[in-house]
């Protein structure tokens, strides 16, 4: 079986969905997860392709011991996932080009994600002008932070006991 690969559309996708999430990766091979993501993400896992369907065919071609795919396998688990995608389109080669049609140009999304929300008390309780007490000498004006210096008790790593009097003495009564 020759398998076409050589769509740019569909090698971008592979990479896309490779990298996403993860810094180190060379964006050449795909694991399980990332390919349910992919197949999620790009509307191929529906009603007539489940999640168990995808877990299975990715199973059958990743190699015997291996946790990853590369193209190669891509194109063929598509190939295996267009006949159940599409089985009303009438030959092979129409399947195959309306499966990779669909994930053509689509990219790794982050719907549901946590988004950073400004509600209710949050605006007031980082308000740093509203601060009092000890908590006010930790920040400048403008709100911004002091860090250490914003702290009453800094240690000073000079050798001596704290409330030594005599401290840097010894080298000139010696």
């Amino acid at each position: 079986a020759v398998v076409s690969t050589q769509s740019t559309g569909m090698e971008e996708v592979f990479a896309a969905f490779s990298k996403f999430g993860d810094t180190k990766s060379t964006g050449k091979e795909l694991d399980n997860k990332k390919f349910s993501k992919l197949c999620k993400d790009t509307g191929i896992t529906g009603k007539l392709v489940t999640s168990t369907d995808i877990d299975i065919i990715f199973s059958k071609h990743k190699p015997k011991g291996g946790r990853t795919i590369t193209i190669k396998e891509f194109g063929l688990i598509l190939d295996e996932l267009a006949a159940k995608r599409f089985p009303k389109k009438g030959s092979a080669e129409e399947q195959k080009a309306a499966i990779r049609e669909l994930i053509q140009g689509k990219g790794p999304g982050t719907s549901g994600t946590t988004k950073t929300v400004k509600a209710g008390g949050t605006e007031r309780l980082t308000d740093t002008s509203k601060y009092t007490g000890s908590h006010k000498e930790r920040f400048d004006e403008s709100g911004k932070g002091k860090g250490l210096g914003g702290r009453e008790e800094l240690v000073e790593n000079t050798g001596y006991v704290g409330n030594y009097k005599g401290a840097d003495t010894y080298d000139k009564s010696h």
